[in-house]
């Protein structure tokens, strides 16, 4: 087992967070990490908020020094784009044409932006943000007084909007949806955060759908499906992304939006393993699998997973977490349930800090926070139990979240 030759396809989050774990999980073999992108494995929450703020260079999102690869013996390989695997020679294949033997594989190839696919989706003055590169291209042209249009109020989509008021641009938020945030958010929450963009100066737009972006040279030209046209400099596109499963499927991994795994991370082939956002994974908690695009998800799991290729046998149960800062809000949530019949708010939205339970069955499955940081640990903790609270106690600001734990 110590010797055997480790592979890690996709040197983004998750891929660099397994190969530092199997060294620390006491794996002394060979570790090849294979990165399609010119910088090593970086964070990519920065891409949307202090990177494209200017607020950090760089460097500050690498979650290691480049050094300290060569220093654990870990063979970093950057600009070297895995295209096929070949699973009865145990080999990837390269797109310059070389092969790179294995003795176990982890896929963490991650997940790119959704294309908004209408005449003019795609541009010099579009953008989409997902790695470095993008996120300094489009803070070039964040300056004061230009117009940037967002297409798509989701997390990404309203944290650029956020960003880009601080640096000065005029901002307009583009949803097709009743009300941002709708994929993880019901309307109260949604429109919450809505209104807290409309007080720093972003004008938020639902239920409006794009039909076509039409670049005029010197700025574009937005159409709407009811055919008003809005003028903006650039636009910046978040309706979501999908995950890179395309090198997996060809190898004829099980792939079901996401590379299907276990709670240990093992795809259908017992020799290859998968991690982070390209995976649908099973979760002990929530009981069925989901795939995330999390952070949280993407670290945890891929050092999960790395154990578990080291030799360990501790499936990856957490319950699932994201976060969001915008102007003055930490928002966070935790949970990932499929329906909720009752919600339970903790403090009042007018408040500006306040907690919301979702329940069902009389059970937390999900809790979101508005600057009530503290309140998380313990709604994970309720989540986690799987038992019934009394609605009554949620709601009472005097009863302590940790004595309802008890």
């Amino acid at each position: 087992m110590s010797e055997r030759h480790f592979v890690i396809v996709g040197a983004g989050h998750a891929g660099g967070r397994a190969a530092e774990a199997l060294r620390a999980a006491g794996h002394k073999g060979p570790v090849t990490l294979l990165g399609a992108e010119r910088h090593p494995p970086y964070e990519r929450p920065p891409l949307s908020k202090e990177l494209l703020a200017g607020a950090v260079p760089v460097e500050k999102t690498y979650i290691r020094p480049p050094a300290w690869y060569g220093e654990q013996e870990i063979d970093l390989r950057l600009g070297s784009e895995a295209v096929a695997i070949d699973r009865a020679a145990e080999r990837v294949r390269l797109k310059d044409g070389t092969d790179v033997p294995y003795d176990a594989l982890m896929v963490t190839t991650g997940a790119r932006p959704r294309l908004l696919r209408i005449p003019g989706g795609e541009g010099p003055r579009v953008f989409y943000l997902r790695d470095i590169d993008d996120s300094l291209r489009l803070r070039e042209r964040l300056v004061a007084g230009v117009r940037l249009a967002v297409i798509g109020a989701g997390f990404i989509g309203l944290e650029v909007a956020a960003t880009a008021r601080k640096r000065g641009a005029s901002v307009t938020v583009l949803e097709l949806a009743p009300h941002v945030l709708a994929r993880v958010c019901p309307p109260e929450i949604g429109e919450y955060v809505a209104e807290l963009h409309r007080r720093n100066g972003v004008e938020i737009r639902t239920g409006v759908g794009v039909a076509a972006i039409e670049d005029k040279g010197s700025e574009l030209a937005i159409l709407t499906a009811d055919g008003e046209r809005i003028a903006a400099d650039y636009a910046a596109i978040g309706i979501g992304a999908q995950p890179n499963t395309e090198i997996a499927a060809a190898a004829g991994l099980a792939v079901d939006d996401g590379i299907k795994v276990d709670e240990f991370g093992r795809s259908s082939d017992p020799q290859i393993y998968a991690a982070g956002d390209v995976t649908r994974h099973f979760n002990p908690i929530v009981g069925r699998h989901i795939r995330l695009e999390a952070w949280q998800n993407a670290q945890n799991q891929a050092i999960a997973v790395a154990k578990v290729m080291a030799g360990g046998n501790v499936a990856f149960a957490e319950v699932p977490w994201f976060w969001t800062d915008q102007f003055d809000m930490n928002l966070q949530m935790a949970g990932a349930p499929d329906h909720w019949d009752r919600l339970v708010f903790r403090g009042e939205p007018a408040e500006r800090s306040f907690t919301v339970f979702h329940l069902a069955d009389g059970k937390p499955v999900a809790v979101t926070t508005v600057n009530a940081i503290r309140d998380m640990r313990f709604g994970r903790m309720m989540i986690q139990r799987g038992v019934p609270v009394d609605p009554a106690l949620l709601a009472d600001k005097s009863v302590k979240l940790q004595d309802l734990v008890r």
